[in-house]
């Protein structure tokens, strides 16, 4: 029998160094699919940052930069003007991009750049030993809130699409989640919508993921799949937040 479910060109045919349960693997598996569906590959241009987002030039088939933690869409903006006809993008954790990244993506979105983001969020610090992140719940316990996170001395979490969403540079904003395979299939229409986006030259594009991140949680993978459906979506809503696709 024909194997139908082969490795996409876009991926790379090696070892994950992800902890089980990560929701990463399956982000770059869609990423990779959605690359090889458009025959955009050869053309295609990553950037990843500090934290377990670096990752993913270990696994994805495509070229690859590194950035300065939290310079991510500087460092794509710059790539994209210099090298216009190339499709670039961005895959960034909620530390990176929503805490020491906050201006940077802001402002690569307000100026309404042609590139297109992947922000995976799964409210914790992951590779520095769970501390809070942006956005981390309320009550929610990291190494940094062991009694739990309090809007009074920390805030409250960051909705990073729906603070967006009123700056006309950006075109497209939507979250989904991995928990799921319906919810897989329809963060994999997000993304593709995304990186058209950036085809057509729209503007400014960004998917942000729910992902769990089982170790930090402290849970194993299925109890952590069930923690997001159950703490993360209600205050994370899932769809389409901006879709301004002509």
């Amino acid at each position: 029998m024909k194997n139908k479910f082969g490795l996409p060109e876009s991926m790379k045919d090696t070892v994950t160094f992800y902890c089980p349960g990560c929701g990463h693997g399956i982000i770059h598996r869609i990423v990779a699919e959605v690359i090889d569906e458009l025959n955009i590959r050869e053309i295609t241009i990553g950037i990843a940052p500090v934290g377990c987002a670096v990752l993913a030039y270990n696994y994805l088939n495509i070229d690859m930069a590194e950035a300065p933690h939290g310079r991510t869409p500087a460092v794509a903006t710059g790539i994209k003007r210099v090298q216009p006809d190339k499709i670039v993008f961005t895959y960034q954790g909620d530390g990176d991009l929503a805490a020491i990244g906050t201006g940077e993506i802001i402002h690569t979105a307000s100026r309404g750049e042609n590139i297109t983001t992947i922000f995976v969020n799964n409210a914790v610090y992951g590779m520095t030993s769970g501390q809070m992140a942006p956005t981390t719940l309320l009550k929610q316990k990291t190494t940094t809130t062991p009694l739990g996170r309090e809007a009074k001395t920390a805030g409250f979490p960051l909705r990073v699409p729906e603070m967006l969403k009123s700056l006309e540079g950006t075109v497209y904003l939507a979250r989904e989640t991995v928990i799921a395979p319906k919810n897989i299939m329809t963060l994999k229409k997000y993304i593709r919508k995304a990186f058209d986006v950036q085809i057509k030259g729209l503007g400014f594009s960004l998917v942000e993921v729910l992902s769990p991140c089982p170790v930090n949680l402290r849970l194993d993978p299925i109890k952590a799949y069930k923690w997001v459906e159950e703490n993360m979506v209600p205050y994370y809503p899932l769809g389409e937040i901006k879709n301004n696709i002509l």
